[in-house]
């Protein structure tokens, strides 16, 4: 017993949490947490919107090329 200084068996006693374990518990607690937070601070790209101008107009082939072998 923490509080008294005494070795007594904790589950007689009435502490049935031990120390450790709330420590672990909130540390993991603690990870969970800003995992969470940071999840919600991700970056993403805005979408553009599409242009008024027309694209490129496609390229003709390879193959309608005069002297070549």
């Amino acid at each position: 017993n923490a509080a008294t200084g005494e070795y007594v068996d904790m589950l007689e006693a009435g502490i049935v949490d031990p120390l450790k374990v709330a420590r672990v518990a909130l540390l993991n607690a603690t990870s969970v947490s800003s995992l969470l937070l940071t999840t919600e601070a991700t970056i993403s790209d805005i979408k553009e919107e599409p242009s008024a101008v027309p694209n490129m107009p496609q390229m003709p082939d390879m193959g309608g090329m005069g002297g070549m072998m």
